[in-house]
C-alpha cells in the first residue's frame, strides 16, 4: 500500500483580529521539494508563486476557527480545531498526518504525529504553511479595505505600532479577538 502523507500548519495564532487559519497537504510525487520553505522564510512575492504551485501539484484543503470560537475555547484549541476541519477535508484520507508543533488535534481513525518545527523539516508541513499563510493573508487584506485606519494590509493583524495606535484612536472591530491583551484593555 501506498504510503499517503499530509502535513499540516497553522497561521494566526498571534494576531490580535480574525481567524486562525490551518492547511493539510498531501504532496504529489513530482513536486519539487527545493522550493518548499517554512512560509516565514519566504518573501511575499516567493509565497506567492509557491502557493500556486502548491496548488497545482498537491491535494490540499483549509480550515479555520473563527474568532468567536477563539474567545470561547482559547487560541491554542482553536488552531487545533482549524488543523482538524482542514484535514478532514481533504479529498484523499492520509496514512499519516504529520502536524507541526507539540500538540495534536483530537480526531478520531487518523494516524498523527507532531513534529516540532516541522516547518523547517517537512515537505509537506513547509507546502502547508504556506498555503495557510498566503489563503490567511488575502482574506486579512480584503478585510482592510473596510478597516483601513489599522494597517492590517501590512500587518496581518499583529500588534504592531500602528495597529496599537488605531486601536487607541479607533477602538476595536468585530474582527478583534476580544480576549486578547492588549485588546481586553479597550472594552
Amino acid at each position: 500500500m501506498k504510503k499517503i502523507i499530509a502535513g499540516v500548519d497553522e497561521v494566526g495564532r498571534g494576531s490580535l483580529i480574525g481567524p486562525v487559519y490551518a492547511a493539510a497537504v498531501i504532496l504529489n510525487e513530482t513536486i519539487n521539494k527545493k522550493l518548499l520553505k517554512d512560509s516565514k522564510s519566504l518573501s511575499k512575492k516567493n509565497r506567492e508563486k509557491v502557493f500556486s504551485y502548491i496548488k497545482k501539484n498537491s491535494i490540499w484543503a483549509l480550515g479555520q476557527a473563527s474568532v468567536k470560537e477563539i474567545e470561547k475555547i482559547n487560541i491554542l484549541y482553536a488552531s487545533l480545531l482549524a488543523m482538524k476541519r482542514a484535514i478532514k477535508k481533504l479529498k484523499t484520507k492520509p496514512n499519516l498526518v504529520l502536524i507541526d508543533g507539540n500538540k495534536l488535534p483530537d480526531l478520531k481513525n487518523y494516524n498523527l504525529k507532531y513534529v516540532v518545527k516541522g516547518d523547517q523539516k517537512i515537505s509537506s508541513i513547509s507546502a502547508a504553511s504556506i498555503v495557510a499563510k498566503v489563503s490567511r493573508d488575502k482574506f486579512i487584506t480584503t478585510l482592510s479595505k473596510k478597516f483601513k485606519n489599522y494597517g492590517w494590509d501590512t500587518n496581518s493583524g499583529y500588534g504592531t505600532k500602528k495597529h496599537l495606535k488605531a486601536l487607541k484612536k479607533f477602538g476595536i472591530t468585530k474582527h478583534h479577538r476580544k480576549t486578547f491583551s492588549p485588546i481586553l484593555n479597550f472594552k
